[in-house]
């Protein structure tokens, strides 16, 4: 055997642990593949259902809070009107003002009494 059949026979050899090598190589990425396709499956087995009580919560929690929005606006309504009633009254200053005024003294005046009866 010559010079060029050493060489033959290491230029297989080389080839066999290449195609050795690349076949470990496409074996192991073929078993990472089919590993991440069962996670993936099993991940979107979970996460529907999760998405579906999230739906239902959310759902659950917008009724009483549209209801809480609802009364919210009435009591700002409800203050509005009050507000704008108190500052009419006031303004005007005509008979409301002295009502208020006379019903003011009259309680004094009440309590005044009852004080000097009880002495």
């Amino acid at each position: 055997m010559g010079p060029g059949g050493i060489a033959t026979i290491i230029a297989a050899c080389s080839l066999l642990v290449i195609a050795a090598a690349i076949s470990y190589a496409v074996i192991r990425l073929g078993r990472l593949i089919d590993e991440a396709k069962v996670s993936l499956k099993t991940l979107t087995d979970e996460t529907t259902p999760l998405l579906s009580e999230v739906t239902t919560t959310v759902t659950l929690v917008n009724g009483p809070l549209e209801s809480l929005n609802r009364i919210t606006k009435n009591a700002e309504d409800v203050s509005a009107k009050v507000t704008d009633i108190a500052s009419s009254l006031l303004d005007r200053g005509g008979p409301a003002v002295k009502a208020a005024a006379m019903l003011l003294s009259a309680a004094k005046m009440a309590k005044s009494h009852s004080r000097k009866k009880k002495k």
